[in-house]
């Protein structure tokens, strides 16, 4: 395989390659177990979770508006600009596949006699 010197010193440093350029060993073993006792009990799992809760930086009532209203503004405008696609494409449609008659329903039936 053709690799340059930046190539190589990287795989060195990474210790998939031998000092002399030929490919090192890998040891391949298969992940480690987890045992049963190395499980956490659900009150520590609780006890984690509220601790890293407490790390989350929460955005302020100010930031949570000002997010909610760019959010509901940017699903108006995707919104109208779907709408107006689809109309346009539904007129083009009409007006490509229109015959020239008029579809209303007095033109389609038979006049019937009107003596018997």
């Amino acid at each position: 395989m053709a690799m340059n010197r930046e190539q190589k010193r990287a795989m060195q440093r990474a210790g998939q390659m031998n000092d002399d350029g030929t490919m090192a060993a890998r040891d391949r073993r298969a992940p480690a177990q987890k045992l049963k006792s190395e499980r956490t009990r659900p009150a520590e799992f609780m006890r984690e979770v509220r601790a890293e809760m407490r790390k989350v930086s929460w955005p302020t009532r100010p930031e949570v508006i000002r997010y909610s209203v760019i959010v509901l503004v940017a699903l108006l405008v995707f919104g109208l600009g779907v709408f107006v696609v689809d109309y346009v494409f539904g007129e083009l449609f009409r007006f490509v596949l229109d015959t020239g008659t008029t579809t209303t329903g007095a033109g389609l039936l038979p006049s019937l006699p009107t003596t018997y």
